[in-house]
Order: C-alpha cells, then structure tokens, then sequence
C-alpha cells in the first residue's frame, strides 16, 4: 500500500475535483465558470500532490516550455472567458507536456483484463501502438552524431536503464539489436 500524506491526500482530492468539474464544465457546453474551477482545482491539486518546487521544475524546464505556454495559456484564456478556445489550448499543452507518460499509462492498461483485450483489436492496436510509442526516434537522431563505439556502449547503457530496444538505423538494421 502507497501510504500518502496528509497534503498528498488533499491534493488528490483536489486533482479529483478539478477533473470532475473540467469534464462536467465541456459537458454543460464548455460552462467557462465550471473549466475556471476545474482548472485552479487540478492546477493546486497537483501542487499538492508534488509540491511546489517539482511543480514548478515539471512545468518550467527548457524543452516544456511551448507546452507550458499552451496549458497556462490555455487556463488563462478560460479564465478571461473563452473556454472553447481555452479548452483546445490547455488540451494541446496537456498532451505535449505528457505525452512521455502515455507509454506507462498505455502498457498499464495493456495489463488489464478487459481493456487490454479491446486495445489489442486489429482496428484499434495500430493507433494504440503509435500513441504508446517512446520517443525513441528523436533518441536514434541523437545517436547518429556519436561514433559508433561510444555509440554501442550508449545504447547498451539506454536498454540497460530503460528496458527496451533500440535498433542502430544507421546502418539500415543490418546489425543485430543492442539489447534483447
């Protein structure tokens, strides 16, 4: 059992009630008072649930910038009163800024019984795989920079760490895989 503090415990709370009244906010057709409470709820919830200062580091490092913008921005905008527009905003910014944690959340659902089995349809695993795709292809771009021996022993480190496979695409796939 994950035991959680007290301020964890409120900011669960609040992350859970920013998320029902954002989805009952698009439900009522894009109520802008109910996104606005929905948007400060789940904003102060997972400042709860984090903390401040990992807050701030998740939203404010270098390479998340743009998606910050997009998701502030987009509180912002349902804030002053144009929540559809707000809403595409902050959706755009949510995907951005966590679109590492979908290969995590997409193998987890995997593991479950029932819904593992409607991801695995033939008409729904193509989307499925692509969404659940790491980043691996910006990774390869890195790598083609280095010299191949450093760049064996960076790979084997990466499956090691990571637990997946990368393939070498600079020498079209004739090589065998680093890591099995």
């Amino acid at each position: 059992m994950i035991s959680l503090t007290d301020s964890q415990k409120i900011g669960m709370g609040l992350t859970g009630f920013g998320v029902f009244f954002l989805f009952f906010g698009m439900i009522l057709f894009f109520d802008k008072a109910l996104l606005a409470i929905g948007n400060i709820l789940f904003v102060a919830g997972l400042a709860f649930v984090i903390g401040l200062e990992r807050t701030f580091r998740f939203f404010f490092q270098k390479h998340k910038m743009k998606a910050t913008g997009f998701f502030l921005g987009g509180v912002f905008v349902v804030l002053i009163g144009w929540p559809i527009i707000g809403v595409v905003l902050e959706v755009y910014g949510f995907f951005l800024l966590f679109r590492g944690f979908f290969p995590v959340v997409i193998g987890f659902i995997r593991r479950i019984p029932v819904l593992g089995s409607i991801l695995n349809l033939p008409f729904i695993r193509a989307y499925v795989d692509k969404a659940g795709e790491s980043n691996t292809m910006q990774l390869q771009l890195y790598v083609q920079i280095i010299p191949s021996t450093s760049r064996q022993r960076l790979l084997s480190l990466l499956c090691n760490f990571t637990g997946q496979r990368f393939l070498s695409k600079v020498h079209q796939c004739r090589t065998p895989p680093v890591c099995y």
